[in-house]
């Protein structure tokens, strides 16, 4: 049966992104150039700089490090292209291997420039001390130190060149074949067969039986590709449990709070004050349960608009642009600007396509060109804050490479989330000050709070799920689907406690979670990032306006510098066991806030 092109109304159908600063097409005989011409300036670089690393004064390191942002510069611009289009169009086999050809060349390019690395964490460590000293280094200092924590768990050269290049047949590989299969899964509803976006939209109906049944027809189509997903969640589970154990990481966690720049005793910090607030989520679960007048709240519930007389709103793009624009601009009228530029530039991406694939992201691509922003727009509440929630990205990303360039401009996971939590926030208080109806704020507020959880603590409870999913690949072997159902269930019931049912078919739903298999360990930036900026909101709120220019500054810093240094600029102390509580607090009051709300509107449930 045919595919269903959603009849979008929302004017979202024509909002492509325009990807010429790259190239003109796919074929573009430009492209081919770049390849050759990119291979040949690393070999240039490694021809001029291989066995002189731990002679280079400060002036030859920054020339070193000025050539190497050359390099990645055209390469990533090749890459971003490739990478663009295969997001949209992820079955077009012209898509697909355009995409294939710049990973291989890619290896061949990092295989080329691999020396340097090493020979940089092979220096003697008072000969770099002294090199860091030197003023001259400037903005390079910090990715150079960064890179030395790194030392222990360095392989030999011909290592690390053979883990480059069985990567793009390796773990790689699994990576794309997963976006494949999952962006070409079709799931029935009422006779059609329907994408991932449209089908999982339908958890969202105020009908009760839409909702089961879509969450019936999610499961069955999961089930019909268990073989194939838990092979691929098997197979990278092993092979990042052989390099973590080769190249000698404690844990499985240890590598991504290295590149997160997160010490473990904040990161372990973070989950044990998460986790130890549960109850949080219960008391907000119970309260939606009585308002939808319940017995029981089941999985397939959990999104559930609330029964109030008012209808769900549904916003054409412009209305959507005007909304998330004017935020941003009473907030900072620099940061209004910029947004504009993703409207009015066409960096955004935005139509609900066949092949294109699920959910939402914004890429930095490079410093010599500009972000673009990724959305599936269905035109609902929930959209909006999406778009709000990315674009926070995307004016990140413009800051730090306008003030970083190259080097500076890909944050850690951690701190990458803080612009678009904070981007959502201003939002959402934007369209709370508009509406004066008290039954239309709780129905507002609840959405808040519910993608506030599914930010905090979904991710931690993802995050436990890995957790427990990597320890027992590592332990037992290959799992099988029913004992990664078990242990999805376990993780996800203790953050529910007896406020919502999960159902033995909700135990599928770890396998279409593309986060697992793109980024493993990734997920709990997400509560690092909302809590960080529920504190930010309420630095903000004490300051006002002078905190504006203060935060500009905290994200044009980019990657310069650790997080705990960026953000002491604005008074927050990561490394503070108890900074986390601030946040939770925050959230807290808000399910006080929403009772209250409750109580106020529908006195006759309470």
């Amino acid at each position: 049966m045919a595919d269903v092109v959603l009849e979008q109304k929302t004017g979202a159908e024509n909002v492509i992104w325009d990807l010429s600063i790259f190239y003109q097409k796919l074929d573009d005989p430009a492209i081919d150039r770049d390849m050759e011409r990119v291979q040949g300036m690393a070999n240039d670089f490694a021809a001029k700089y291989r066995g002189r690393v731990a002679q280079l004064d400060p002036e030859e390191m920054v020339d070193a490090m000025v050539e190497m942002e050359a390099i990645y510069d055209v390469s990533g611009r090749i890459g971003s292209y490739a990478s663009l289009n295969f997001s949209t169009d992820t079955t077009n086999p012209q898509v697909g291997r355009l995409l294939q050809r710049v990973r291989e060349q890619g290896a061949k390019l990092a295989q080329t420039l691999l020396f340097f690395d090493l020979e940089w964490k092979a220096v003697d460590d008072a000969v770099a001390a002294q090199l860091l000293a030197h003023p001259t280094l400037g903005k390079y200092r910090h990715p150079l130190e960064a890179d030395l924590r790194y030392k222990p768990y360095t392989l030999s050269e011909i290592e690390e060149q053979l883990i480059v290049e069985k990567d793009v047949t390796g773990a790689g590989a699994w990576v794309r074949f997963f976006t494949q299969l999952t962006s070409a899964m079709r799931f029935d509803w009422e006779g059609e067969k329907v994408n991932q976006s449209k089908i999982l939209d339908k958890l969202h109906s105020e009908d009760r039986a839409v909702r089961e049944k879509a969450a019936e027809s999610v499961t069955a189509g999961l089930r019909e590709k268990q073989m194939e997903l838990t092979y691929i969640f098997n197979t990278l589970m092993l092979d990042k449990a052989n390099e973590d154990q080769r190249r000698g990481y404690p844990t499985w966690i240890s590598a991504r709070n290295l590149s997160n720049k997160a010490p473990d005793a904040v990161v372990e910090a973070l989950i044990q004050a998460v986790t130890s607030n549960y109850d949080i989520v219960a008391r907000h679960y119970q309260l939606k349960r009585a308002l939808l007048g319940l017995d029981e709240l089941r999985d397939y519930d959990r999104y559930a608009p609330l029964k109030i007389d008012a209808p769900e709103a549904n916003y054409s793009w412009e209305e959507a642009r005007q909304v998330v624009h004017s935020a941003y601009t009473a907030f900072s009228p620099r940061l209004g600007e910029i947004v504009n530029r993703f409207f009015d530039e066409n960096w955004i991406h935005a139509p609900v396509l066949p092949n294109k694939r699920g959910g939402a992201f914004a890429a930095p691509t490079v410093a010599s060109a500009h972000p673009f922003v990724f959305v599936n727009y269905l035109g609902k509440d929930r959209d909006i804050m999406t778009l709000a929630h990315e674009l926070g990205h995307g004016v990140h990303m413009y800051l730090s490479g306008e003030a970083q360039g190259q080097t500076g401009l890909y944050t850690p996971l951690t701190t990458a989330e803080m612009a678009s939590v904070f981007g959502e926030m201003l939002t959402f208080e934007d369209l709370m000050r508009r509406q004066p109806d008290p039954a239309v704020r709780l129905k507002a507020l609840a959405h808040r709070v519910e993608d506030s959880f599914a930010t905090v603590f979904r991710q931690v409870t993802m995050n436990r799920f890995e957790d427990g999913m990597h320890t027992a690949r590592r332990s037992e072997g290959e799992l099988p689907t029913e004992r990664i159902n078990q242990i999805w269930l376990e993780t996800q019931r203790k953050m529910f406690g007896d406020s919502v049912t999960l159902t033995d078919n909700y135990g599928w739903w770890w396998s279409y979670i593309g986060h697992f298999i793109h980024t493993p360990g990734y997920v709990y930036a997400y509560a690092f990032g909302e809590l960080l900026v529920l504190a930010l909101f309420n630095v903000y709120r004490k300051r006002g306006a002078d905190f504006v220019p203060q935060y500009l500054d905290v994200l044009a810093a980019g990657d310069s510098d650790y997080p705990d240094r960026i953000l002491a600029k604005v008074g927050v102390d990561l490394t503070d066991p108890n900074f986390w509580n601030e946040g939770l607090a925050f959230l807290r009051g808000m399910v006080e806030e929403e009772e209250r709300l409750a109580r106020e509107v529908f006195p006759e449930k309470f």
